[in-house]
């Protein structure tokens, strides 16, 4: 008796770690694979029973809205790391594109590389200055990409743009960009999908057990990810409506794990690929909403010292305390100057510490 009991416990622990592992490797599915996998799983003919009997339905997602990415199908990998006037949606770069207009940046920079930077600038209205400034930083992009895809470089981090982020009355909202995924949540009716196994031959039984199980897998992953950009809108909000870096607040993996009652691996899963389309018309990692305590003060910092050049370590230790109550000692003020390879400004009360 007591070895079947070890038995039956181990055959537990063991369906719990494959249930794991089976939602993790569903998680870390880029969107365009799980669209796949969901229109060959509602092909099969299990899935067919079980709809026909009533067994699972739909339920659509509250509010969910679909959106087409703006800069999709020329190459250029918004999302590539390296590039930091991405997320700075307040920065002139990315007004300057907004300004030209999505038409205008992709026949002039994107698809046409004849034309000159006069030839650009007169054709989307702007100086000579700003067109070079727009072809360098596509130049840039490009030449990223193409290095990060040669054979000898390390493999190029891919991500998979889930939805883009828009502004309703000043609230950010989500518009998803695969209709298929996002189309509604898998509801399981227990009664009626009893008795429709309960007259079922054992192996027809196990095909529609093993379907309901996949479905299952599935919709956790969908509505987990649903969650997890509702938390990061509602959190980041003032970044998304004003494009400064500076007031993103910080959002651990482990935080959102937490707020979602889900293993930290699995949201580490579910975000490390994955991208978001911003409010200002660029691509950008689900990172870039879930930044660290340093990254944030680091981008608060540089914001303040750039607006105030000539404040010493001790005055931005001030500012940076008045401005978003964050209290840091002189030495890491210092330490993030350097990291920031800012120069130091004012005179540096040293001798008097």
């Amino acid at each position: 008796m007591k070895f079947k009991l070890q038995a039956s416990s181990r055959a537990k622990v063991s369906a719990a770690v494959m249930g794991a592992l089976k939602m993790a490797q569903m998680a870390e599915m880029p969107e365009e694979e799980f669209e796949k996998f969901l229109k060959g799983l509602e092909s099969n003919r299990f899935f067919v029973l079980l709809k026909a009997a009533g067994a699972v339905n739909l339920a659509e997602f509250p509010a969910a809205r679909y959106a087409a990415r703006r800069y999709a199908g020329y190459g250029l990998k918004l999302s590539g790391g390296g590039l930091p006037e991405l997320a700075d949606g307040a920065g002139d770069l990315v007004a300057l594109i907004q300004a030209v207009g999505q038409e205008k940046f992709e026949a002039c920079f994107l698809r046409d590389a004849v034309m000159s930077d006069v030839q650009r600038a007169e054709e989307c209205d702007i100086t000579v200055k700003d067109a070079e400034r727009l072809r360098d930083f596509v130049d840039r992009a490009f030449i990223q990409a193409e290095f990060e895809g040669a054979p000898e470089a390390p493999a190029a981090q891919v991500y998979s743009a889930v939805a883009g982020i828009e502004l309703e009355n000043g609230t950010p909202v989500l518009a998803f960009f695969h209709r298929e995924i996002w189309k509604g949540r898998y509801k399981v009716d227990q009664e009626k999908l009893a008795e429709l196994t309960r007259g079922l031959p054992p192996a027809e039984r196990a095909g529609v057990e093993k379907t309901v199980k996949r479905l299952e897998f599935a919709d956790k992953r969908k509505t987990t990810l649903y969650r997890a950009l509702e938390i990061m809108l509602n959190i980041q909000a003032e970044y998304l409506v004003s494009g400064e870096p500076g007031r993103r607040r910080p959002l651990s993996q482990k935080t959102l794990a937490r707020n979602l009652e889900a293993h930290p691996s699995v949201i580490n899963r579910l975000v490390s690929n994955k991208s978001v389309q911003l409010p200002w018309g660029t691509e950008a990692p689900l990172d870039v909403l879930l930044p660290s305590a340093k990254q944030v003060n680091l981008e608060r910092l540089y914001a303040l010292a750039a607006q105030k050049p000539d404040l010493s370590d001790e005055g931005l230790r001030a500012e940076l305390a008045a401005a978003h109550g964050v209290k840091l000692s002189r030495r890491s003020i210092a330490q993030y100057r350097k990291e920031l390879s800012l120069a130091a400004g004012g005179r540096r009360p040293a001798e008097s510490d």
